[in-house]
């Protein structure tokens, strides 16, 4: 079983709201430093930059799981996190057909850069990004579980963009595989104002838009940094295990 430091939540400078630092060798370097095994690359509706990320990231010990965060026409943000590029890009073309037909503003959202390895510049993604889609939550965990992957309402905690604010509870049928929480919550006392949250298990990720913002608050015990064993550590599943 391997201890492994965590952080499941990065945006590139792919995603409009991120700072131009936020590109692959600083943000691998970034993770050395703050000790993490593991990041995942979550840009919004895009997985365009998980490959020069993960290539950033060959022989440093950093492990890159591929994915994105998909906002749902409820205007919720699930995190899907995937073991290989192949099925980041399967979801991406789902994602790709749901979203409206809009070129992005730069002069209002930001721009959207899809880069190399190295953060050198390869091309602007045209396409309007920070939006809703299409798909519903449960169709969004429907498309994630298809392709083998896992999904994780994000940040419940906050007031807006997340299940909890948007919907006002959690469909107690929904197939997630957990909960992501913000960097300032405590867990415990999350669950003492929502009680019914206690059966999920949590995350806690930097949603890093800027590399001050990449955390290592989540420790996960597992016997590979694999989105499987993710699953089962969430689930407290066949001595797989969560410290947040």
């Amino acid at each position: 079983m391997q201890s492994l430091l965590v952080d499941l939540h990065v945006h590139t400078v792919l995603s409009p709201c991120a700072e131009i630092e936020m590109i692959p060798p600083l943000i691998v370097r970034r993770a050395q430093e703050l000790g993490l095994d593991v990041i995942a690359i979550t840009d919004h509706n895009c997985a365009a930059n998980a490959p020069a990320v993960i290539e950033a990231a060959r022989g440093t010990g950093v492990a890159v799981l591929p994915g994105m965060e998909v906002q749902t026409r409820e205007e919720v943000h699930m995190l899907c996190l995937f073991d290989v590029l192949e099925q980041a890009n399967a979801l991406q073309d789902v994602v790709f057909s749901a979203l409206p037909d809009l070129k992005n503003d730069e002069r209002f959202f930001g721009a959207q850069y899809v880069v190399d390895a190295t953060g050198d510049y390869l091309r602007t993604e045209e396409r309007l990004l920070a939006t809703s889609t299409t798909l519903s939550v449960e169709q969004v965990v429907e498309q994630v579980s298809v392709l083998e992957g896992i999904c994780l309402p994000a940040h419940v905690d906050r007031p807006s963009y997340s299940l909890l604010s948007n919907l006002g509870f959690i469909p107690p049928e929904l197939p997630i595989a957990g909960l992501e929480l913000s960097r300032l919550t405590i867990p415990a006392k999350f669950v003492e104002l929502f009680p019914a949250l206690a059966k999920y298990g949590m995350i806690i990720s930097g949603d890093a838009h800027r590399l001050e913002e990449m955390i290592a608050h989540t420790r996960v015990h597992v016997a590979a940094p694999t989105v499987s064993e993710l699953r089962l550590a969430l689930a407290g599943h066949e001595g797989r295990s969560i410290e947040v």
